[in-house]
């Protein structure tokens, strides 16, 4: 199966909004063992139809984004019907979603709302949970008086739309165009802890091994994905293999990022950690609240960026300041140590560091950050690690490494020294 995206928006091509769409889409469809073949970015207006036609000339399936609202700028289902010569009809299954939808806001369905209800005569409808505009399913039979074999999928911009209906209404049907009902799999064992070229080290030479496996890496946000794909029998050797030669690593097995796995554990556990944090400025916080159900773990945090407010907040004692300054092993348990004691939790990280580029020494370098985990009951861990470079990467992997330290003690995992 050949199959393109045309992603429509000048937005995109104007750097204004960032095109995930794209990135999440080649995934998912990897999952189901289809390569996108082509991706293709076009501006608003007559550029979306020679967009598609092209792409509906070389494909069997093309997936098209955007351009589905009420705006004079969003001519996507007119394009579509008309390289396939399709009349647009006003679908009354549509018409009255938008009549309820509009109505329970004590507003009309208005023409430029209405625009939304027109379908593609013979298009199969997608219901968009989350959003007024549905997607549109044009089968390939009804190209075919145009010489066009393709089936285009019409498909919401925003990816809070587009993510549901590609996963409940767009993957069921492309699972059954494939001969072999989607056998295929792809796996991602995402990592954190370890860089890709020790992971290359250790497992490439033997998956290379491994006959008809695709093996892929990509670094993420302080993490790095490894990804297996191929027959379903294939991957799982693949994985036992990885498994095998650098567990300890492993955060997740399904696309769960740390802060999603530390939460999860915490909840599990039925325990709660707190946060003190300086050189990282609350984003440690900040990721573990992002995610759902933190308010179950996260109780409080700590952004203890002055000298004083260590003292002040978490009971760092003057001395220990004096002695070895604020970047040091003794400073950062004693601020782990306090934040565990004011909060009460069961678990207290604390984050202390030159972000720079300014404010190095030779002794203590930009990107010098200590972290420290001190837990009821269990000997406060501290780790002096550098993460040189720009500020917000610096915060980053300062905040990554602090829920890796977590990670570990809650999975009973040795923490490397």
């Amino acid at each position: 199966m050949r199959l393109e995206l045309v992603n429509t928006g000048t937005e995109l091509l104007l750097g204004d909004t960032i095109n995930t769409n794209a990135a999440w889409l080649g995934q998912r469809l990897a999952a189901l063992g289809i390569d996108v073949a082509r991706q293709t970015i076009v501006p608003d207006g007559r550029a979306v139809f020679e967009g598609i036609e092209e792409a509906a000339r070389r494909s069997d399936v093309v997936l098209v984004t955007g351009g589905l609202g009420p705006t004079n700028d969003d001519v996507t289902r007119e394009c579509a019907a008309e390289l396939y010569d399709l009349p647009l009809d006003l679908h009354e299954g549509v018409m009255a979603w938008l009549t309820d939808y509009f109505g329970k806001r004590g507003k009309p369905v208005n023409e430029a709302s209405r625009r939304q209800a027109m379908v593609p005569r013979g298009a199969a409808v997608l219901e968009n949970r989350f959003g007024t505009a549905p997607g549109l399913h044009i089968p390939a039979v009804l190209g075919s008086a145009r010489g066009l074999h393709a089936h285009i999928f019409l498909l919401p911009g925003p990816p809070r739309e587009l993510k549901p209906m590609m996963e409940h209404a767009v993957e069921p049907v492309l699972r059954g165009m494939l001969a072999d009902g989607g056998a295929r799999e792809v796996l991602y064992l995402k990592s954190t802890g370890i860089g890709e070229s020790d992971i290359v080290d250790k497992i490439q030479v033997g998956l290379e091994a491994i006959a008809d496996l695709d093996l892929g890496y990509c670094i993420g946000r302080g993490d790095v994905d490894i990804r297996l794909s191929g027959p379903r029998d294939v991957v799982a050797a693949g994985a036992h293999f990885v498994r095998e030669r650098m567990g300890d690593f492993i955060v997740s097995e399904d696309r769960r990022v740390i802060e999603e796995v530390v939460v999860a554990l915490l909840r599990e556990r039925r325990q709660w950690v707190a946060t003190a944090e300086s050189c990282t400025g609350g984003l440690l916080a900040c990721r573990i609240t992002d995610v759902s159900g933190a308010s179950e773990v996260l109780g409080e945090g700590y952004v203890a960026y002055a000298n004083a407010a260590k003292q002040k907040l978490l009971g760092v004692k003057t001395e220990t300041l004096a002695a070895h300054g604020a970047v040091s092993e003794a400073v950062v348990c004693e601020m782990a140590e306090g934040c565990l004691r004011a909060s009460g939790a069961d678990h207290a990280l604390a984050l202390t560091g030159v972000a720079g580029p300014a404010g190095g020494t030779p002794e203590k370098p930009a990107g010098t950050v200590w972290i420290a985990l001190a837990s009821g009951g269990e000997t406060t861990e501290a780790r002096k690690l550098f993460f040189p470079g720009a500020r917000d990467r610096f915060k980053l992997l300062a905040s990554q490494a602090a829920l890796e330290l977590l990670r570990r003690r809650l999975r009973g995992i040795p923490i490397p020294s």
